[in-house]
């Protein structure tokens, strides 16, 4: 195999989004500081249920080995969605950006999660996955967001050009944990981020809050700064009852989902991940796949899912269709109606 420059920046792009390898020019950052607890050690963080991010050379073997599917350059979904100004009442809009980002609207808010409006989620501009569809809502077109989610550090989800675009449009609240809005405001301070750890509460308005929960993850941007930031999932209350959001999240035995059932049960909906899982042996303790996110569904007890984590952006190895094809799979193997758990395409909408 001929080892070419634009290789091997592809190779630590492609490292870095899906596990965190670094990039070095961004390892001086300034990182969390705060007193130790039961998931911060006072330099990093862990989850005691969870499991420990793979090892430079695990990276490298995955990287150097791998037997990708050919995505295409292009795969437009065909749909591109224009929001209302608000949605009132006790309805609930999710319109699907692509990938991990969405718009929810309830309650007169509009929110984001995870927003990516760039064309490469990665360290560099010029290398690492880029994306193959257009955001499902044209950025031009976007309500007037009062909130925006992020859920942890990785490229896919924290991308700084696009928070400080909504910064200068919108000036919203950004909703993070803990050590990720020291990473926002370092590259821009017009960004309103604000820190929490798991299990806090914050209002956002209108009878609308959201709880951080632990997930089962973990992060990095920097050399030096793995692990340093908090990753979380958000618990959503809603007029129209509470949904939970997964960006990303491997399974293990299922403790996270079911822990989230009991605490903050009955959910109204889920936004679970089903994509960025092969090869198995080193995504499987971060990255849920189909069948794993049907599990997740039934220890969680939503009453219906949205499937998103794949499609826009080719991080690891499997097909582009494969994390919708193998979704049908695990929904039929389980006897859960595939209504019951709806992969949509960026720009189509879905309403409760």
């Amino acid at each position: 195999m001929k080892v070419t420059r634009r290789r091997v920046f592809g190779l630590l792009a492609g490292a870095a989004v899906a596990v965190g390898l670094p990039s070095v020019w961004i390892s001086r950052m300034k990182t969390y500081a705060g007193p130790p607890s039961d998931h911060f050690d006072g330099t990093q963080f862990f989850d005691p249920d969870g499991a420990p991010p793979r090892q430079f050379w695990e990276v490298l073997r995955w990287q150097l080995t791998k037997k990708s599917a050919k995505w295409p350059e292009k795969a437009p979904s065909g749909h591109s969605d224009v929001p209302p100004p608000r949605v009132t009442g006790d309805k609930v809009r999710f319109s699907y950006v692509g990938h991990a980002s969405w718009l929810i609207q309830t309650a007169g808010l509009n929110l984001l999660i995870d927003p990516v409006w760039s064309d490469r989620c990665s360290p560099f501009t010029f290398a690492g996955p880029k994306r193959v569809n257009e955001p499902g809502i044209p950025f031009d077109k976007l309500p007037a967001i009062d909130a925006v989610l992020v859920s942890h550090g990785h490229y896919d989800h924290l991308d700084i050009a696009t928070l400080s675009k909504l910064a200068a449009k919108f000036s919203p609240r950004v909703i993070t944990p803990l050590g990720n809005d020291v990473t926002m405001k370092s590259y821009d301070s017009a960004i309103r981020a604000e820190a929490f750890d798991w299990n806090e509460r914050t209002e956002l308005g209108n009878g609308v809050s959201v709880t951080l929960v632990a997930t089962r993850h973990w992060t990095a941007r920097g050399v030096f700064d793995r692990n340093k930031a908090l990753w979380a999932s958000f618990v959503l209350e809603t007029p129209a009852g509470k949904l939970y959001i997964v960006c990303d999240s491997g399974y293990g035995d299922g403790k996270h989902f079911r822990r989230v059932r009991d605490a903050h049960g009955p959910l109204r909906a889920a936004i679970l991940p089903i994509g960025a899982y092969e090869p198995r042996w080193f995504m499987r303790d971060q990255h849920m796949n189909p069948d794993d996110a049907v599990k997740a569904l039934g220890d969680c007890g939503a009453a219906v899912a949205l499937a998103h984590h794949h499609g826009t952006f080719q991080l690891t190895d499997e097909a582009i269709d494969a994390p919708v094809k193998d979704l049908a799979v695990a929904l039929d193997a389980a006897k859960v109606p595939r209504d019951k758990f709806v992969a949509l395409k960026p720009g189509q909408v879905f309403e409760i």
